[in-house]
């Protein structure tokens, strides 16, 4: 199969934006490097009530600047209902289209966030099962009439369709989240994983698209992942250690082994593997010793992987 070279997008800052001129300088900064898209996660309470609107803020990102990709990764779907989703979307893609990539995971990392909404954390693999049913007909402009275990949508449409279509990529690291990703996604969303295993879940994720029928999906699979810049390994990780702390609540030492540091040709090295892999997007949150550095290391990083 023919690869294509990789798209590479540029998180949001992890403490958000101090300013509508911080924010604004940032996106067309991050334009005008060159980069493809920028990425804003998702939440509605996370540990201790942090956390951003994930499509909010992408209605806002795509009114700073008129052309740049935005992605959402990932959208905790199975907190909210799948008709009102469409509708956000529908309206987003029509004012940014061919714009906008709908990353959608199952969380879990807070499972008290899921409980403020009245979600069992258990169900949600299945919620966002039937949440996906419902959603991707609604985005092709499909008619849904839809009585499952956990939503209604009876005798429902959404106008208008988003044209061009908004791919769904699906995040997660187990093999049901592949599996997911194969059935009702258009590619999978990866983190925390090794390039075999990246490798191993893009066939997982086509084969099971294949087991279903799905045939001739454009395929968006991507990785996720937060790197350190710096002059040497241990200047990247000095950068980037302490922000995964503060964001996780968990020692770096949890994530090391999976967050590339170092110079941006250092981390070029250790993504690149992950094209060879099949990686269409790379979703970077980049720490530096600046913002400017992190987003020129970014940008260096695309330079290099697209060459």
């Amino acid at each position: 199969m023919t690869r294509r070279a990789p798209r590479v997008g540029l998180s949001i800052p992890p403490a958000g934006f101090t300013s509508h001129e911080h924010a604004a300088g940032y996106v067309l900064a991050a334009a005008e490097a060159g980069l493809d898209h920028l990425v804003t996660s998702d939440h509605i309470a996370f540990f201790d009530g942090r956390g951003k609107d994930g499509l909010t803020t992408l209605a806002f990102l795509a009114g700073l600047h008129s052309t740049i990709g935005l992605y959402v990764g990932v959208h905790l779907l199975a907190l909210r209902h799948p008709v009102a989703v469409a509708r956000q979307l529908s309206t987003l893609a029509e004012y940014a289209p061919g714009r906008i990539t709908f990353g959608v995971g199952v969380g879990g990392e807070d499972r008290h966030e899921m409980e403020v909404v009245g979600v069992d954390p258990a169900t949600r693999g299945r919620r966002t099962d039937e949440a996906l049913s419902v959603l991707r007909p609604l985005l092709d402009g499909e008619a849904v009439d839809h009585r499952g275990e956990f939503y209604e949508a009876p005798d429902v449409v959404i106008r208008p369709a988003p044209d061009p279509p908004v791919p769904v990529t699906v995040g997660g690291r187990s093999n049901a989240a592949v599996e997911r990703a194969g059935r009702r996604g258009d590619g999978w969303l990866a983190s925390w994983c090794s390039p075999q295993r990246f490798a191993e879940g893009v066939a997982r994720a086509e084969q099971a698209a294949a087991d279903t029928g799905r045939t001739n999906v454009a395929w968006r699979h991507g990785y996720q992942v937060w790197v350190g810049f710096g002059d040497t390994p241990e200047e990247g990780a000095a950068h980037l250690g302490p922000a995964m702390e503060r964001f996780y609540g968990s020692p770096f030492s949890v994530f090391e082994r999976y967050s590339p540091v170092g110079t941006p040709d250092q981390v070029a090295g250790w993504l690149r593997p992950f094209v060879d892999a099949g990686c269409a997007d790379f979703n970077l949150a980049p720490l530096a010793g600046s913002t400017d550095e992190a987003l020129a290391g970014t940008a260096e990083v695309r330079r290099l992987l697209v060459a």
